[in-house]
């Protein structure tokens, strides 16, 4: 297991530098892997992540981290975008996604009941969704699943 306070404080490193790409932090990871121990950051921007986007991002990092060194040993970064069919789990990625559609399953006493709707706002721990019977709101404490509705 990785210590928690050393992704800690890459994240403290991070998160200026995506913040000046136009980035967003959607996860970091810190964990060992069949191919060694692997630094993995899933960043967002408006209008997607590409490639190049990625690359930079990574270039970036890199020297950061060269310079910082909050690691100590060798491991390998990665960074990609959060993808289209990624859960949907925090406040933060429901707000980046208000007005998009998206399926979600809500615990509802013993049962789950699943919806459609589009993402109309969120309010701390409760989102709200519109659908076919109007707004609704959800507590993200309820979801069990929540994704996108890819549509092309």
């Amino acid at each position: 297991m990785v210590e928690s306070a050393t992704l800690a404080r890459i994240i403290l490193l991070a998160e200026p530098v995506l913040a000046d790409l136009g980035c967003e932090l959607v996860e970091a990871q810190l964990r060992n892997e069949r191919a060694g121990l692997v630094l993995r950051f899933i960043v967002h921007k408006p209008g997607g992540v590409g490639l190049e986007d990625c690359a930079t991002v990574s270039r970036a990092l890199g020297a950061l981290l060269e310079v910082e060194d909050p690691i100590g040993k060798a491991y390998h970064l990665e960074v990609s975008s959060p993808g289209l069919d990624r859960p949907l789990t925090s406040p933060r990625d429901f707000a980046r996604n208000v007005g998009e559609k998206v399926e979600i399953a809500v615990r509802r006493g013993e049962a789950t009941v699943k919806a459609v709707g589009v993402i109309a706002g969120v309010d701390g721990e409760m989102i709200t969704i519109t659908g076919a019977d109007g707004p609704e709101e959800i507590a993200l404490a309820e979801l069990v699943k929540a994704r996108l509705v890819i549509e092309f």
